[in-house]
């Protein structure tokens, strides 16, 4: 317990100062460390879910259902590293509508965003997506800021089950706040995704995050039977690997996911999503 509670505030700490350092111009959401996990999909057209449109908002002029999921993860096992993600899909007549909500941290440091998407699909080749997004962090009794950001993001139908994609988060850096030098980072993203048949999926994404190296991230998703499924992957920024099982069934989508860190170990997870109204797909 003494460890545990030297660790959070230890965190705590670097989290201050980090903020404080007034030369660090580059900040942004800390991305729960299972977020390959939820956006895996996006670059499929069989597999993308109500999450993938977090990853790129094209994946969005995919979805054919009325879609509502929540997400949960136990950053390191700690509660007060928890992340909570809740994700809705909303297709209509006039293109796709998606909101994203995002609450990450504890009482003495938290960040939160409210992301509003819309996608589109333009012929059969190519889908392009928007969101806008509100950004807030706040550390009690120490500072407070916000910012409005949009990301983008294409994917193109190369062939039936090949598409590729590019997503830029935040191209134009607002600042936090007023007057106080922070600016979230811009990120820029370039996938692959191939549906070798109905039941399997492999994608692989790479990441360039301003100030930081580029981050290799790979993946697949496996359908063994009609109502179970595994995904597994890795990350190359973090050296770490991420996987889960999903059950879905009548309509219902359950899925239990970890995240594993060489040096700070296991990140739990869980995701529950629900699809109303029935699939123009073959298999859901």
């Amino acid at each position: 317990m003494l460890l545990r509670k030297f660790y959070i505030g230890f965190l705590s700490g670097i989290i201050i100062i980090s903020f404080s350092a007034r030369s660090v111009t580059g900040q942004t959401l800390r991305y729960n460390i299972g977020m390959p996990y939820l956006g895996l999909g996006a670059y499929s057209q069989q597999q993308a879910d109500v999450f993938s449109f977090g990853n790129n908002q094209a994946a969005l002029a995919g979805i054919d259902q009325f879609s509502l999921g929540v997400y949960g993860e136990r950053r390191f096992m700690l509660s007060e590293n928890s992340l909570y993600n809740f994700s809705g899909a909303f297709p209509t007549s006039l293109g796709n509508f998606g909101i994203n909500l995002k609450y990450d941290g504890f009482k003495n440091f938290n960040e939160s965003q409210i992301g509003l998407a819309y996608a589109r699909r333009l012929g059969s080749a190519l889908d392009l997506g928007v969101q806008f997004n509100y950004y807030r962090y706040q550390i009690p009794g120490y500072s407070k800021a916000a910012t409005l950001n949009f990301e983008i993001g294409a994917i193109m139908h190369l062939t039936n089950r090949l598409n590729a994609g590019v997503h830029i988060y935040n191209p134009v850096k607002g600042e936090l706040g007023k007057n106080t030098g922070e600016k979230l980072a811009s990120t820029y993203k370039f996938g692959l995704g191939y549906d070798a048949s109905d039941d399997f999926f492999v994608s692989v994404e790479v990441i360039k995050q301003e100030d930081m190296p580029v981050n290799v991230i790979g993946g697949l998703q496996y359908r063994f039977k009609k109502q179970f499924f595994a995904r597994a992957g890795f990350s190359s920024e973090t050296s770490s690997y991420f996987g889960g099982l999903g059950l879905a069934f009548s309509g219902f989508r359950l899925d239990v996911a970890t995240n594993y860190h060489p040096q700070l170990g296991f990140s739990p997870a869980i995701l529950l999503a629900t699809n109303f109204g029935k699939s123009k797909k073959s298999k859901n």
